[in-house]
């Protein structure tokens, strides 16, 4: 496999790390379908889990926060405070999905691995695109509550793709750094379901991030999802522009990180057929 996989390879897939999800588009678009169809087909209600499980999720949170404990909402208004906490969700359930997946990804498709001929770095890329898929279909659930609710559709709801665009490619590098790992360290998959729960209370999502001191506003920054969260709720609910410095800043970052998952990714592999 190592062989093939290195006529595969090419220098500038480091520089542009994407590129090999480009060539291989094909192979991506036919896992990706496969795997949202086959996480619902045996089910009864089918797809329309994507809708009930976040909305579920959403209305748990909800009235613990904006009902039991409205002091995490501040202004009192039920109704505001849910959008804000959907639009935040949002985000982090992409970001969730991810961490917590793509440790076992490689794993569960031993198969594919001793294939000469397969791209594994489609696996984790997978993983990503599921994901997704599932945000996707929160943000249209979050429109509809939007226009139902009659709290307006601002313009800048079409920036929506850009602000998420670098937590995707962030997440793409991540989730190649952990399925590589995760096939040798399968103990990962539990200590990245920590770092969630964890991730997600230090993080904007249920709470103001104004609220805190200077200093712990920013260490709450270096949570990959705080700065997306609050540019998402701009475009999404407040009308306002996306901070286009601070995403330029936050998409080189994401760069390196996934050139550097993709070069980690694709030493680990040379092995994955010995350890699987």
């Amino acid at each position: 496999m190592s062989s093939h996989s290195s006529q595969l390879d090419r220098p500038t897939d480091l520089l542009i790390p994407i590129a090999v999800l480009i060539r291989q588009r094909v192979a991506l678009r036919q896992f990706l379908v496969r795997a949202i169809s086959r996480r619902y087909r045996m089910s009864s209600l089918g797809f329309l889990w994507t809708m009930v499980i976040p909305l579920a999720t959403l209305a748990i949170y909800t009235f613990v926060f904006g009902v039991v404990m409205p002091s995490s909402n501040g202004d009192g208004d039920t109704t505001a405070f849910t959008l804000r906490l959907f639009a935040g969700l949002i985000v982090f359930w992409l970001m969730a999905e991810v961490i917590t997946q793509s440790p076992t990804s490689v794993v569960e498709q031993t198969n594919l691995v001793k294939k000469s001929v397969f791209p594994l770095e489609v696996i984790p890329a997978v993983v990503v695109g599921t994901a997704l898929f599932h945000s996707l279909i929160s943000t249209l659930v979050l429109i509809a509550a939007l226009l139902v609710l009659g709290a307006g559709v601002h313009p800048t709801i079409i920036l929506f793709p850009l602000v998420i665009l670098p937590l995707v490619l962030l997440l793409t590098g991540l989730a190649w750094l952990l399925a590589g790992i995760g096939v040798y360290f399968r103990d990962l998959m539990h200590i990245v379901g920590l770092l969630m729960t964890g991730a997600l209370f230090l993080s904007p999502v249920f709470y103001p991030i104004e609220r805190l001191s200077p200093g712990l506003q920013t260490a709450l920054m270096f949570n990959p999802i705080s700065f997306i969260v609050g540019e998402a709720r701009g475009v999404l609910l407040e009308g306002r522009a996306p901070d286009w410095t601070g995403l330029a800043t936050y998409f080189a970052v994401a760069w390196l990180v996934a050139a550097l998952g993709l070069a980690f990714f694709r030493r680990a592999r040379k092995n994955f057929a010995d350890v699987l």
